[in-house]
């Protein structure tokens, strides 16, 4: 599966669950018929084995302190924690419902486990874009990587980017994301959406989003971004890091909504007569009339014409052309002028 596919004619949208979970597989499977009754194309997680991946006493961000009550970060995320088991039956579901799974793998054994139960591309989160020794791993299994780029200078980027061509990597979408929950929409910095199309031309652009409401997602649209991901949530005030910068469900199918109305409205980019305004147009654009009586063979000068609706003849932009040509036949006050009436 390649990623140009997919999003060459649409946005590609991935509802993040992200560990929402809450470490449920009922409440992961729900999630899952959640995303695909909101219309999006892929519901993602996260799988992980905490010790594999954080000391025991680590300090919580600032924001997981505000929404979860653990003593640290390690048992945050234990508590989080769901097996391999768990995740094939939820991949099970996705195969079965229509909608595709996806995961962020954050250890070695967790992407050996996604490549084997056949994720087609793997998702790297923020927190891992420099780290190669996960990143060796996942580029080993030549299937394409969606980089999110929080916390990042734009030499990390590059250096990432380049790590993973050269490990053979088939295609790599970069996304512009602030890992703060929920991020201040002053610190979106949407505008790096166009600065990624210029640095990696060949790239496919996105947008993880973690900022409040729909808004900042058709943003990124209109700038180019052709991958979309944001978290939702059954409920904002579950405990847990994610939830209270996570869209509800309704705000879930709104924001599937706002981004596939936002796509119509980019339309094609080329500038033509819109269907809508053929009729319009009759009635709305004018053309060249006759102020008075004319004979055949009178010279029609500027005083002898008006410009009035409705377009039936010739249009004023061909107004230079008529002026000091003759008459081919007799013209009554107020008819409109035609290409035949003139020699």
């Amino acid at each position: 599966m390649k990623l140009k596919e997919l999003t060459r004619d649409k946005v590609f949208i991935i509802a993040e669950a992200g560990d929402n979970h809450n470490g449920s597989l009922d409440l992961a499977i729900y999630l899952c018929d959640l995303a695909k009754k909101a219309g999006c194309d892929a519901v993602k997680f996260q799988v992980f084995i905490t010790e594999e991946v954080i000391l025991r006493g680590t300090e919580k961000a600032p924001y997981q302190k505000k929404t979860d009550k653990s003593k640290d970060q390690f048992e945050m995320v234990k508590k989080l924690e769901l097996s391999f088991d768990d995740f094939k039956k939820i991949k099970r579901h996705c195969d079965e419902i229509g909608i595709l799974f996806l995961s962020t793998p954050y250890d070695i054994k967790s992407a050996e486990f996604l490549n084997e139960i056949g994720v087609p591309f793997f998702k790297v989160s923020s927190t891992d874009l420099n780290n190669f020794y996960l990143l060796e791993t996942i580029a080993e299994f030549r299937k394409p990587v969606i980089l999110s780029t929080g916390m990042s200078e734009m030499e990390e980027i590059k250096r990432s980017y380049n790590f993973l061509k050269e490990k053979g990597v088939p295609e790599i979408s970069i996304l512009q994301c602030t890992s703060e929950y929920p991020a201040p929409f002053e610190e979106l910095n949407l505008r790096v959406i166009e600065t990624f199309k210029k640095e990696f031309p060949s790239a496919i652009i996105g947008f993880s989003d973690h900022s409040e409401g729909i808004l900042a997602g058709c943003i990124a649209v209109s700038l180019g971004a052709k991958i979309l991901e944001k978290h939702f949530t059954l409920w904002k005030g579950l405990e847990g890091p994610d939830h209270q910068a996570s869209l509800s469900p309704e705000e879930l199918f709104e924001w599937v909504k706002s981004i596939r109305l936002t796509e119509k409205m980019l339309g094609d980019g080329i500038k033509k007569i819109q269907p809508s305004e053929k009729e319009v147009r009759k009635v709305a654009r004018r053309s060249i009339y006759l102020r008075k009586n004319k004979r055949k063979g009178e010279k029609i000068n500027k005083k002898d014409i008006i410009t009035l609706r409705p377009l039936k003849g010739i249009t004023p932009d061909k107004y230079p052309d008529i002026i000091g040509k003759r008459l081919k036949r007799d013209k009554k006050k107020l008819e409109p002028l035609f290409e035949e009436d003139l020699e």
